[in-house]
């Protein structure tokens, strides 16, 4: 956790600094807070009101405030000398001297709002994170991969979710842990399946919780604890915490994380208040009439959407009187799902492009000529998966309409029929919001579900599925067989032979683990109908979230097997493969070839 930046001074003052000093420091910062955040936990999800750990909490954090500013003051003066200087003064001074003023303010206890016990654990929330994040990641790079540190980084999200929902104060009711469980599953791996209503079980408490969960899975731990860790740690990260970094983000440039990282994360939240802004003006006031149920609304919403999770804070999802006829929230919710299933790479490439489309408009007028020139500003992979997207939103728009125009379209306006079925095309796509009666769905209309929500999003995103660039190369590699040709050609490039080995192996294994998953959910409910069965499978596995109406009356071991399926289709098949089985290296031989009969 300590730096071990060279040091401008004694080489023993700077190892007694490193070595002793600043661990036995960070661990007591740690330590300090993690018990601390232990007495929040407790202070805000047990059903009492001025109980011992609540009085402790408000009487006692003077005290305790005091040993951690004295901490952070000693931290900032142990980083003279050292090449961070200046950030780590910045950041370590500030933070002492915020807590000096705080406490100074409130000395006679005079300042209501710092005598928030709400405040003081979001101050202690918030060092927390501060100190985890600067953990360093090569302790973990020695002894796991970047698939296995991927994979444990959810499943202790996961855990300490369904912990978290268990509270007294996060439920209306008391709930099971397997719902728990299966509700934390569902939020970070943004399927958006519930076992138990969410607008009414849960409290504010526990909605913020699995709002906070949605938010954590949808971009990534990783991402969040990197991204300030990055900050955090005076702008420095290792070769190592980088490399497994590019791997989790498919970024290429070793040297480019860190951007990466920052756009990431400013994208996401540009695009999650720009769609709770737009909602928030569109809803309708007399369904609406106070300003925080609208705010409420569309901040949730807006999280929800853009991570693809499906949740929503009201009882039939958006197929509620509320906002079913509201097209405009329909539409904003849709391209929100879009924005954040199309895969962080390509809002990035469109990101690279819009900005160099607006350097130039700014030096045709400034100059009279366009900026200079850079080729390829959109890559074969974004061409791949926006085309690709565009295709299965058109099909899915297309075939919902005419299937189900006089089913559950039926009495809608034109408006009205166009915009339930490009949602109804947009959001198998591993969202999960529902704005018809699912229930009602044509057997024809649940076969296209099926497939859509099979396909899934786009590599690198908020969503699940197969991913649309694997389904894309399978049909072109189709298509590549049957004109004879002998490499795949897209845009004048050649796609390579990994990328179709590995899109064929994903197809295989995804049918593979649904049907075994849809045998043995069949055996253990024979009651709910195969197709409910398949369905509800393929969804959790896609990470989607719809359902046809089966969720809440499955066994705990239904629940249980689609905790997996969810927590397998939001790794990736891939992912998992490259966590459990070891790298071999290249064989320096090769056996005699033979061709196998297949047609």
């Amino acid at each position: 956790m300590y730096s071990n930046r060279p040091f401008f001074g004694s080489k023993i003052r700077a190892k007694l600094i490193n070595k002793f000093v600043r661990p036995v420091i960070d661990y007591s910062l740690l330590s300090i807070l993690f018990l601390m955040l232990m007495v929040v936990i407790n202070t805000l999800g047990f059903k009492q009101n001025k109980g011992f750990f609540t009085l402790m909490l408000i009487d006692y954090y003077p005290t305790f405030f005091n040993i951690i500013g004295l901490l952070y003051l000693l931290r900032s003066i142990l980083c003279i000398g050292f090449k961070s200087f200046t950030s780590d003064l910045i950041i370590f001074f500030s933070i002492f001297f915020f807590i000096l003023i705080s406490i100074t303010f409130n000395f006679d206890k005079n300042v209501p709002w710092l005598n928030s016990y709400y405040f003081i654990s979001l101050i202690i929330l918030c060092l927390f994170i501060f100190e985890i994040s600067r953990f360093d990641l090569r302790r973990f790079t020695l002894v796991l991969n970047p698939p296995q540190l991927f994979m444990l980084s959810f499943g202790f999200i996961i855990l300490s979710g369904a912990i978290l929902l268990k509270l007294p104060n996060a439920t209306t009711k008391s709930i099971s842990f397997v719902d728990a469980l299966f509700t934390s599953t569902s939020a970070v791996c943004v399927t958006g399946l519930t076992t138990v209503d969410t607008a009414t079980r849960f409290t504010g408490l526990g909605k913020s919780i699995i709002l906070m969960l949605i938010q954590i899975g949808g971009i990534g731990i990783m991402t969040f604890t990197s991204f300030f860790g990055y900050f955090f740690k005076g702008g420095g990260s290792s070769f190592s915490e980088k490399f497994v970094l590019s791997d989790f983000l498919s970024e290429d440039n070793i040297s480019e994380i860190t951007k990466t990282l920052t756009k990431v994360i400013f994208i996401t939240l540009i695009i999650e208040f720009l769609g709770a802004a737009f909602m928030f003006f569109s809803l309708d006031t007399n369904f609406f009439p106070e300003i925080s149920d609208r705010i409420k609304f569309s901040v949730f919403h807006s999280i929800s959407a853009f991570c693809n999770a499906g949740f929503s804070i009201l009882p039939d999802n958006l197929y509620n009187y509320r906002v079913s006829g509201t097209y405009s929230i329909l539409y904003a919710i849709s391209f929100l799902i879009i924005f954040g299933g199309i895969g962080f790479p390509i809002l990035l490439n469109m990101y690279t492009y819009i900005k160099y489309k607006l350097k130039s408009l700014i030096s045709i007028f400034r100059y009279g000529h366009k900026k200079a020139y850079i080729p390829k500003l959109i890559n074969i992979n974004s061409r791949l998966v926006i085309y690709t997207t565009l295709f299965l939103l058109i099909v899915g728009t297309v075939f919902f309409f005419l299937l189900e125009q006089n089913n559950t379209l039926k009495g809608m306006s034109f408006a009205g029929k166009l915009a339930h079925s490009f949602m109804g095309s947009v959001t198998p796509r591993t969202a999960g919001f529902n704005s018809v009666d699912m229930t009602r769905l044509s057997v024809a209309t649940g076969v296209l579900t099926i497939f859509l929500m099979w396909v899934g999003a786009s590599p690198v995103s908020t969503g699940g599925g197969i991913k649309t660039t694997t389904f894309a190369i399978a049909m072109l590699n189709t298509l590549r067989i049957a004109r004879m040709k002998n490499h795949i050609e897209f845009h004048k490039r050649e796609i390579h032979e990994r990328s179709v080995d590995r899109a064929f192996a994903i197809i295989i294994l995804s049918i593979v683990i649904l049907g075994c998953s849809s045998l043995i959910m069949y055996l253990i409910e024979p009651d709910k109908g195969a197709l409910n069965i398949l369905f509800e499978c393929v969804s959790a596995f896609g990470t989607v979230g719809l359902t046809l109406g089966i969720t809440p009356l499955l066994t705990d071991a239904s629940k249980i097997l689609l905790v997996g399926l969810m927590f397998f289709g939001r790794m990736g098949i891939l992912t998992v493969l490259f966590a459990v089985f070891k790298r071999k290296q290249t064989s320096v031989y090769r056996y005699p070839k033979e061709n196998i009969v297949v047609n």
